[in-house]
């Protein structure tokens, strides 16, 4: 349950607790015992917290970090760090933004309001549906001191609107791979989309091969279960010339195909429609922050098993543009339902098309955990996701895709093979969909193999799905012209 927001000038008598930023370079608040801090530990480094006794109320001490590190972003790891907390608190007030205020000049009020609220409600967010014993989450109301202007409380309604988004992503990603089959996930969808005011548009196995989706067909022919395929469309209010398109990668279960996986690399496979996930998140959130241009998302949705029928490694694949791909390896099969998908993108001619997927291990050798691979084929567009992820606080790096790379993924019987060499197998994945972008369109390709899944607990998020990639495509959405 998403908590509630709210903006006052001062501390409501109902709040059972007050959370006051502080930070590590500046001064404590009055009546706080410096050694207790010290001897708890208490540094004010970002996103740690410490409940103190209070005079009427008891205090929490948020930290800011240090002032010369601090922005607007800052506060969403506080935030978090306030929620999770405050957990066994109904009603908490906070301080923190008119703190920030005064320890940082010329800090940008409904930015920073907005990562409050966000980081809020991802500090409380817990998934808990398959557990026998709940967990208690008696958190309900937050209420942010300082600034009641029409602004901030407009920037609170879209960071919470951006972190519904991110927490709806988490739990698609969450859920097990035998309940959140594709005919599930895409009904879900379609119930997420009556709610978000969006067209949606569901093609099963049918309507799939009518419209000749070889990638996304190849890759299902080894379940029982049947395919889907999601369009969803956002249209603004206001009249809009500029149309984007999000495509997003939906393999509900990965088991390697033909091509099996181990048994330790299958135990998070569930995560590998975290791309699809974070295009239905972004998409949940664009009417409630209005964003200014048309959005359509385009989602293959299959798992990869193993039946007796199952695409063989050799097999040749016709996408919907017309391109053949031999799959020399199955478990290589995100690239193939994301080819289906960005040719279908493509037909409508967008502005510019971002696709995400958790695609390669090889993005993760190269990153790490923590960070998404950028590829494109156009500056400009890659510097645009690029400022969008910097403005979400989602961490993107820039990738190359070298035209003489072309020559590791050459097939001598198809127009191209589905695998490249050894090395660079990030890269050779992202030119393998550059084929299937028409020309002339600015694409982007988020590798989010990484980012999209953690092992461990952080502030803002537990073990499990992540929902990375949902607040960079809001804020590319809002900010595009």
């Amino acid at each position: 349950m998403a908590l509630t927001i709210s903006t006052a000038r001062s501390a409501p008598a109902a709040a059972e607790l007050i959370a006051i930023g502080v930070f590590s370079d500046g001064d404590h608040p009055d009546g706080i015992d410096e050694a207790v801090l010290e001897s708890r530990g208490f540094d004010g480094s970002l996103g740690k917290a410490m409940i103190v006794s209070g005079r009427k109320t008891p205090t929490m001490l948020i930290g800011l970090g240090a002032t010369d590190s601090f922005g607007e972003a800052s506060l969403r790891r506080a935030g978090a760090g306030i929620a999770r907390a405050a957990r066994r608190h109904k009603s908490i007030a906070t301080t923190a933004l008119v703190d920030a205020k005064r320890g940082v000049d010329g800090l940008d009020m409904a930015a920073a309001a907005q990562s409050l609220a966000e980081g809020l409600q991802l500090g409380a967010y817990a998934f808990d549906e398959y557990k026998s014993s709940k967990t208690k989450r008696p958190l309900r109301r937050v209420t942010i001191v300082g600034s009641t202007a029409a602004a901030v409380k407009e920037a609170i309604d879209v960071g919470s609107a951006v972190a519904g988004g991110q927490m709806l992503a988490r739990d698609l990603v969450n859920h097990p791979g035998g309940s959140l089959t594709p005919p599930e996930l895409a009904s879900r969808v379609q119930d997420m989309a009556k709610s978000a005011g969006l067209r949606c548009k569901v093609m099963d196995l049918a309507a799939i091969k009518r419209a000749k989706l070889g990638g996304l067909l190849g890759v299902n022919r080894g379940s029982t279960l049947q395919p889907r395929f999601v369009e969803l469309t956002y249209t603004p209010k206001a009249t809009s010339k500029a149309t984007l398109a999000f495509v997003g990668k939906g393999i509900t279960f990965d088991a390697g195909g033909l091509s099996i996986k181990t048994g330790s690399g299958m135990m998070t496979m569930k995560c590998d429609m975290g791309g699809a996930a974070a295009v239905i998140g972004a998409m949940s959130a664009l009417r409630a922050v209005q964003a200014p241009v048309t959005v359509r998302a385009y989602l293959p949705m299959t798992d990869n098993m193993l039946g007796g029928d199952a695409t063989r490694p050799g097999d040749v694949l016709t996408i919907r543009n017309g391109k053949t791909i031999e799959v020399l390896n199955t478990d290589a099969e995100g690239r193939l339902i994301l080819a289906d998908a960005l040719s279908l993108a493509s037909e409508a001619k967008p502005d510019a098309i971002v696709d995400l997927a958790t695609l390669t291990g090889a993005c993760m050798v190269a990153l790490g955990p923590k960070i998404a691979g950028l590829m494109s084929n156009d500056d400009d567009m890659a510097a645009a996701v690029d400022a969008a992820a910097e403005r979400a606080g989602e961490r993107v790096w820039r990738l190359p895709l070298p035209d003489d790379y072309k020559k590791m993924v050459e097939s001598p019987i198809a127009d191209m093979k589905n695998i490249g060499g050894a090395h660079g197998g990030a890269i050779t994945a992202g030119l393998i969909l550059s084929e299937f972008v028409a020309d002339g369109i600015p694409w982007a390709h988020l590798d989010i193999a990484g980012p999209a899944f953690t092992d461990a607990d952080d502030i803002e998020g537990r073990k499990g799905g992540t929902g990375f990639g949902v607040r960079t495509l809001v804020e590319l959405a809002r900010g595009w012209s």
